[in-house]
């Protein structure tokens, strides 16, 4: 028997790899493996053989990137076609680049609509922050419910929402900050007299339809991959053990707010119930999430599935009217199309990619991120600002090794995983200066070929922040 235990602790090792990079479970199961999502920007260590230029202190950050030069589509595909047509992408891979100036000649290679996975989170917060600004913030309210001793607490929405304050040792560090239920328990036990009796109700009714997505794999909520979607979770659904998602995130989340009324010196009596508030119900306690400027920021640094399925729910409240994952694709798209971007041929069933039958175009993508970027993108900044930057932060802290060592650095990218699906999709600064909006994918790659497939789409961007792309450079 023993001389089977090296094998069965290597498999096991390899499925948990295997389950880390398919999900991107790493920055959440497998910290080792990507940058701290609660601690996230963290300082990272510039890489061997990356020389970075001084901090220019007059440079302001909220400036458009735009560059001043078209591309030659010419040399872009001399610089990273022996990547984008790497066997190990598949028989089915799109690539578009162009400069950040909208209506600039665009390189592109396949029939231009792929299977996007996390890269949909781009759509999803570009939509979110076109229609509810950079400063929408998201209430957790506790109220009074209909009996004398009854409280309520009421789900706004909040895709961060905590279980608990963060620790003081971590405060400093932690972007954004969060709100939590703890804090707000504290509150509403003040307000209520300190001690005494209660019953807890919860109201999560600002979301309607389906918490399990129709349009993901039927194994992701039950197998604990992604949480069901609720107006009302703390820890993004997950549980206190870390490795396991609650059935039921807004039963979880008043459990969490129970237990510290008790700790407040409460008594609370009974299971937490569901209700729906009444209207003009008096309000006991509040607390208020960061902007969705730093929302989204975090969201698309460690590709966050929760929140920015909570996030496209917001959208279709904003929109329509109903929060749901029905309501909150066809408002992303919507908004979209409205901001001038072409988006007739494309399909979205959810706000964070998890399902396969998203379709995208890749110049859709292109669209965004130049609006993101340009002079009137002032609102949608924070698309570019929150991309992970390649060899340093969030899901692209350990990427990036091979290929020029130049990219490292100039290469902010939002990454897309899924079984057989590659994609990233940003910005790479070039050799001559000129920053460029990039998009690639590979939606057919052999299963097998994952991290070859994915290390020849980084090395097709770092092609770029290696290239002198740029129509005006004269070689």
């Amino acid at each position: 028997m023993t001389h089977w235990l090296p094998t069965v602790l290597v498999l096991a090792l390899l499925a948990a790899g295997v389950g880390a990079y398919r999900f991107e479970w790493g920055q959440r199961y497998l910290p080792w493996l990507a940058a701290d999502p609660v601690t996230e920007p963290e300082a990272v260590l510039p890489p061997a053989g990356l020389d970075l230029p001084e901090w220019d202190v007059a440079v302001a950050d909220d400036e458009p990137v735009v560059g001043s030069a078209d591309i030659a589509p010419d040399k872009v595909a001399a610089a990273i076609a022996p990547y984008v047509t790497d066997p190990d992408l598949g028989r089915h891979v799109v690539g578009a680049v162009t400069s950040l100036t909208p209506g600039s000649p665009v390189w592109t290679t396949g029939d231009g609509r792929y299977l996007p996975a996390s890269t949909t989170k781009l759509l999803t917060l570009g939509a979110a922050l076109a229609t509810l600004g950079p400063d929408q913030t998201f209430t957790t309210r506790v109220v009074r419910g209909a009996g004398p001793r009854e409280v309520v607490l009421v789900g706004g929405g909040d895709p961060l929402l905590a279980s608990q304050p963060v620790a003081l040792a971590e405060a400093e560090s932690t972007y954004p900050a969060r709100a939590d239920v703890a804090t707000l328990a504290l509150t509403a036990a003040e307000a209520l007299g300190g001690t005494g009796r209660v019953r807890v109700r919860f109201d999560d009714s600002l979301f309607t339809g389906p918490t399990d997505n129709p349009a993901w794999r039927r194994d992701y909520v039950p197998d604990d991959i992604v949480s069901p979607i609720t107006a009302l979770m703390v820890d993004s659904g997950i549980e206190p053990d870390r490795l396991s998602r609650s059935d039921d995130p807004s039963l979880a989340a008043a459990r969490a707010f129970a237990a510290a009324l008790t700790a407040a010196g409460v008594r609370v009596v009974g299971e937490p119930q569901r209700a729906v508030v009444r209207p003009g119900a008096e309000e006991l306690a509040s607390v208020e999430s960061a902007p969705l400027s730093e929302i989204a920021e975090r969201i698309l640094d460690v590709s966050d599935n929760e929140g920015a399925e909570v996030v496209g729910h917001q959208v279709g409240l904003a929109v329509s009217g109903t929060g749901s994952f029905e309501a909150g694709a066809a408002a992303v798209l919507e908004t979209l199309g409205g901001l001038g971007i072409d988006v007739s041929g494309d399909e979205v069933y959810d706000g964070s990619g998890l399902s396969r039958r998203n379709r995208v175009a890749a110049t859709t993508l292109l669209a965004l991120i130049q609006h993101a970027a340009g002079p009137d993108g002032d609102a949608l900044r924070n698309l570019v600002t929150g991309m992970p930057v390649a060899g340093f932060t969030g899901s692209l802290t350990y990427r990036f090794a091979d290929g020029p060592a130049v990219a490292r650095g100039l290469v902010r990218a939002k990454t897309g995983t899924l079984t057989g699906v590659h994609a990233l999709a940003g910005i790479a600064v070039g050799r001559d200066g000129e920053p460029m909006a990039f998009v690639f994918g590979a939606d057919k790659s052999p299963p097998l070929k994952k991290v070859d497939a994915q290390e020849a789409l980084d090395r097709a961007a770092a092609a770029l922040a290696a290239c002198r792309c740029s129509a005006s450079v004269v070689e």
